[in-house]
């Protein structure tokens, strides 16, 4: 995997679409689009491919861990019809893994994501209840040398005041009032052109793994610590 990467014609071209966002300059550079989509595509196979060996992985190809680049506007104030990234994620198999990887390509904003960014309702509460209950075990993985160096700090939507139910006084609300709960890595424009980028991603991922095994314990016993699941 050490020849996977971007290329910089495919950061050129998502630059100049950010600067030219509209269909007749993307019809006419149609030729373009189709030879940065092949190259992430390209990214996103050298990436399950990787992972697929290290993790159990919800099977795709790469066209279909891709999102598409073309923006859905029906809600949105801006009509630009284009994003100026490629983004994509994979997603951990069974009811036993839980949570997604994610990573995003964009001239000075890439990066790769891993965590619960969309986590519903009871499965936030369940968290929370653990916090709540012991937030050391999830203190002792964020504060660990390798997540600090990797990740920094926790990142997700916080609530501005305490989630229902929960003791605003409490001495882990800083970790209970989160929405979603996800570690970002940010990778430079001449990391993510340079040989080598696939294995730099493959790392970051797996340094999410205590991060991830602690939540897919979590997510699959009741407050009691008895399974949910029997597969």
């Amino acid at each position: 995997m050490e020849d996977i990467f971007v290329p910089k014609s495919t950061l050129k071209f998502l630059k100049d679409l950010k600067a030219n966002n509209h269909k007749a300059w993307f019809m006419d550079n149609k030729e373009r689009y189709a030879l940065a989509h092949e190259s992430m595509i390209q990214l996103a196979e050298g990436i399950l491919s990787e992972m697929g060996m290290l993790d159990n992985i919800v099977p795709k190809s790469g066209k279909q861990t891709l999102y598409r680049i073309y923006r859905d506007v029906r809600f949105s104030k801006d009509k630009s019809p284009y994003k100026g990234s490629w983004s994509g994620n994979l997603v951990r198999a069974t009811r036993l893994l839980r949570g997604g990887y994610y990573f995003h390509i964009e001239p000075g904003n890439s990066f790769v994501a891993g965590g619960f960014f969309s986590p519903n309702g009871p499965d936030l509460k369940r968290i929370r209840k653990d916090i709540a209950a012991d937030p050391q075990t999830l203190r002792s993985i964020i504060a660990d040398p390798v997540f600090q160096k990797t990740f920094g700090q926790l990142s997700g939507d916080t609530l501005k005041t305490a989630p229902r139910g929960f003791n605003p006084e409490h001495p882990a609300i800083d970790l209970l009032r989160y929405k979603k709960l996800y570690c970002r890595h940010d990778f430079t424009d001449k990391e993510v052109t340079s040989p080598g980028f696939v294995g730099k991603v493959v790392e970051v991922y797996l340094h999410l793994r205590p991060f991830f095994d602690y939540m897919s314990d979590v997510l699959t016993t009741d407050e009691n610590g008895a399974p949910l699941y029997n597969e």
